[in-house]
């Protein structure tokens, strides 16, 4: 989306000392394509293509819908002129807030420090990159006139937005919940963003799910039963569910796997929001370490008030024909047979999963990052829409990696008192056990149809949260 200002922009602005409005009219008269007076989206669009400033159309429509006061559907020059320097006034503001010693000249280790107070690190050189697409005369600083024009046209307001391209997004769900949470800036919050955006991420998390609960099913048979037999492989699998139950079978425990997203989002939301107050001072700016401690710890938060469906999600998906009529029924066989702990059965190693989920989740995408921003940042340091979603399926997908082994003890856990003559053990129990008798990959029994569902689990997720974005009136960085 974000293309610097190159080449035309106002050759005689940025040359010229000339006043602001002739500077803005220059300009205008370049978009006004048809000379009426009166600029249009489709003007714009093609004006800004013209001057080798194509934004994309979310951000053009931003610019628009901002900027058109009368709301009728066109820009005048007073509107035009009223956008852009109400833009400039954010803008010098977000510049002043880089320029730490005040020289009227931004540095790279000035980018550096002020990035590392909004939490997101990166090396002198990467930040002398991002300089140098900023910088129009080769200097390796940026004045407040190269600045300007290279923001010119892009909506963004302040340095945080501009920093925001890197977010990892709550609409990408891969069926697990042991991410960090979402950052929502202080105006997204005031406006009541925050909640439409955790709103359209729930959403397609459970389209997404829904999608793959086939998969997902497999998965937990596979982790159950597979040491049972050696030859329980995927496509057995799936003809053994559907032998046993049918096609609507393949579904079974999605609808708690769906329920359970809403109260898990909002008590995550909140908890990360008190733990990130406990370990920052007031005003202060949340680092990488702190945000990995806050998200690992809201986690656990919320895992603790739904584990119990945990426990019912796969109790439905392992359960035969005909067992439970619903969550209601499961809930009830398994308070009257096995009493209340039954909910709480495989939460140590649920827990102790969360670490190492969140941690390599975190490292590997900042990891990512890092080498896009070392190798791919010429012109932008906005990644795209595929970098960001390869990325985020890349680290999610490392970080089931390293917890599976624990997840899949967790499932046993709770799925043995479903087993006919297996023993009750507890977690180092089941370790041990598994290991004597399959050997470490025993520990990965499973894995194989988890990976399977990651790509179109991104994929779906993520076109329902943009659509869900777009229907809820979520606002476009």
């Amino acid at each position: 989306m974000l293309r610097w200002l190159r080449g035309f922009v106002l050759p005689t602005a940025a040359c010229q000392e000339a006043e602001p409005p002739t500077r803005y009219e220059t300009l205008f008269q370049a978009l006004d394509r048809n000379g009426d007076g009166v600029v249009d989206i489709g003007e714009l669009q093609e004006g800004l293509r013209n001057l080798g400033i194509p934004l994309g159309q979310d951000a053009e429509e931003k610019i628009f819908t901002t900027g058109d006061v009368n709301k009728d559907g066109k820009l005048d020059f007073e509107e035009f002129m009223k956008y852009l320097k109400d833009h400039e006034k954010k803008m010098k503001l977000a510049f002043k807030s880089l320029d730490r010693n005040n020289d009227g000249k931004i540095e790279a280790s000035e980018i550096v420090q002020s990035l590392q107070t909004l939490g997101l690190t990166i090396s002198e050189q990467q930040a002398e990159l991002i300089l140098q697409s900023i910088d129009a005369d080769g200097t390796m600083t940026v004045d407040w006139n190269e600045w300007r024009d290279y923001f010119l046209f892009n909506p963004v307001t302040d340095i945080e937005e501009i920093i925001r391209f890197w977010k990892h997004s709550t609409g990408i769900d891969i069926g697990d919940s042991l991410t960090i949470p979402d950052e929502f800036t202080e105006d997204e919050k005031k406006s009541g963003q925050w909640w439409r955006q955790l709103l359209a991420g729930g959403i397609a998390g459970a389209v997404s799910r829904t999608s793959t609960a086939p998969l997902d099913r497999l998965k937990i048979m596979m982790q159950v039963h597979g040491s049972k037999s050696d030859k329980m492989n995927i496509f057995g699998g799936f003809r053994q569910m559907v032998k046993e139950g049918g096609i609507r079978s393949l579904w079974r425990g999605n609808g708690t796997n769906v329920i359970k997203i809403a109260p898990e989002t909002a008590v995550k939301f909140w908890a990360y929001e008190q733990y990130k107050k406990l370990l920052t001072e007031e005003g202060q700016k949340i680092g990488t370490f702190e945000r990995f401690i806050s998200g690992s710890m809201a986690g656990a938060t919320a895992q603790t008030f739904i584990y119990p469906m945990e426990v019912m999600k796969t109790r439905l998906a392992v359960g035969k024909t005909g067992q439970y009529s619903g969550i209601y029924d499961c809930a009830k066989k398994i308070l009257k047979h096995e009493g209340l702990g039954a909910f709480y059965k495989g939460y140590v190693p649920n827990l102790l999963g969360i670490i190492p989920y969140a941690g390599i989740d975190l490292a590997v995408y900042e990891l990512l990052k890092s080498y896009w921003l070392d190798n791919f940042a010429k012109d932008s340091v906005n990644p795209g829409v595929m970098v960001l979603l390869g990325c985020g399926a890349l680290s999610s997908t490392c970080g089931q990696l390293a917890s599976y082994p624990l997840a899949l003890v967790r499932t046993r856990m709770q799925a043995q008192a479903m087993l006919e003559g297996s023993p009750q053990l507890n977690m180092v129990g089941l370790f041990r056990r598994i290991i004597s008798k399959e050997g470490i990959p025993g520990l990965y029994r499973g894995i194989t149809p988890n990976f399977m569902k990651v790509l179109p689990a991104v994929g779906i997720s993520y076109v329902v949260y943009e659509n869900m974005k777009q229907t809820l009136g979520v606002t476009q960085k």
